[in-house]
């Protein structure tokens, strides 16, 4: 259930979509050490964003995980996902947060339960 939403100043088109969301759910998981079938992944492009007093290109996500979060893998998610940000949308790393979030099982719903 690793879910990564992203959001960027950059607009997106259905093509960058598409690779950004097939090379992120595939990172995610080999990553965390989950399914592919559990990874959700949102592109949230043309979004008003300044970021240190700029509209430079610029991204925020967020990333919420049962589980499977850490220091050494939280680091190994952001330059992966920073890296897939600066190959699809030329955003460069230093305008790019990402957090963090590991929940519990029974924050998180999923076919009308919880995990």
């Amino acid at each position: 259930m690793p879910t990564l939403n992203l959001f960027t100043n950059v607009p997106v088109d259905a093509v960058v979509a598409s690779d950004i969301l097939r090379d992120a759910t595939k990172a995610v998981a080999k990553i965390i050490g989950k399914p592919e079938s559990y990874v959700m992944i949102l592109v949230n492009g043309g979004v008003p964003i300044e970021f240190a007093g700029t509209e430079e290109p610029a991204a925020y996500g967020e990333l919420i995980s049962i589980g499977g979060l850490g220091p050494s893998v939280n680091g190994k998610l952001s330059s992966t996902i920073a890296e897939i940000l600066q190959t699809k949308l030329y955003i460069d790393s230093s305008r790019f947060y990402i957090k963090f979030y590991d929940v519990q099982r029974s924050f998180f719903g999923f076919n009308g339960s919880t995990f």
